[in-house]
């Protein structure tokens, strides 16, 4: 792989750096200003958590940085330069492919996200995120580097499956990472506005259902992007109660298995739930 998909798959990485630290430190204002939830007893303790999340979060980068971004931009690129995908095989205006590209990198990620929760193997993973009792912004980052691999693994051969461009790559990540830190920051939206908004995207009162303990909520909406694909595929779930929500799963709790090395562990004990 030629210097010039090394730096391509650079801007992939500098560019989500860039919006998520930036849109982290209007969320942290606005969680110290406003909290939905009060979550933490004292600034050392949400000092804590914010590091370790974000430890997790920046270990996960780099491993996407320095391996998958520039595989992910070779076999988009080869793709590209070969007219094979699904989105190449006609002659699209760029508008329309790039709005295609996101529409489809958001399908497929709602469904591992679905699937994430229904496979044993893939919960355990994915329970890693879930286990967080005290979600804010930094919950954004906390994901096991094993499900980060998997599901960079799995994208490999999508993008050229589909067609989808480096560039489009580049963009649903960057969008994603604001969202998302969005959804999970400790932070509430006038009612009316919520309501409004979630018909179209993710809200943070649709995520802190998802980040319930009770199972039906935590096995609802799954979307990342748009709320739509929670709608068409029957997994929306809402209540009016957000501030009765217990965040977090159940026998998670300990402080040895809220530790760094906890999570890192958490995946290879026994149980699937």
């Amino acid at each position: 792989m030629g210097g010039g998909k090394v730096t391509g798959a650079a801007e992939l990485t500098r560019w989500r750096g860039f919006a998520s630290l930036g849109w982290l430190v209007v969320l942290l204002a606005w969680e110290t200003v406003a909290p939905f939830f009060p979550l933490f007893r004292s600034w050392r303790e949400r000092g804590r958590h914010a590091l370790r999340n974000v430890a997790l979060g920046l270990a996960n980068g780099l491993v996407t940085a320095l391996v998958f971004a520039v595989a992910w931009k070779w076999v988009a690129d080869s793709a590209a330069k070969h007219g094979f995908g699904l989105l190449n095989l006609g002659e699209l205006p760029a508008w329309a492919h790039a709005l295609l590209a996101l529409l489809v990198l958001d399908l497929w990620t709602y469904w591992w996200h679905r699937v994430c929760h229904a496979v044993p193997l893939l919960w355990r993973f994915h329970r890693v995120h879930h286990s967080d009792a005290q979600m804010d912004v930094t919950t954004a980052n906390r994901f096991h580097l094993g499900e980060i691999i998997l599901s960079s693994v799995l994208r490999l051969p999508l993008l050229p499956l589909l067609g989808i461009h480096f560039g489009e790559l580049v963009l649903y990540e960057t969008l994603l990472q604001i969202v998302v830190q969005w959804q999970h920051a400790n932070i509430s939206l006038p009612p009316a506005l919520e309501r409004v908004l979630r018909l179209v995207v993710v809200t943070p009162g649709m995520h802190k259902v998802h980040h319930s303990r009770a199972q039906p909520e935590t096995d609802s909406n799954y979307a990342s992007l748009s709320s739509v694909w929670d709608t068409l595929f029957r997994s929306r779930r809402c209540r009016a109660d957000l501030e009765n929500i217990l965040l977090g799963l159940e026998g998670k709790d300990s402080p040895g298995q809220q530790g760094l090395t906890g999570l890192l562990r958490d995946p290879f004990r026994g149980e699937n739930r």
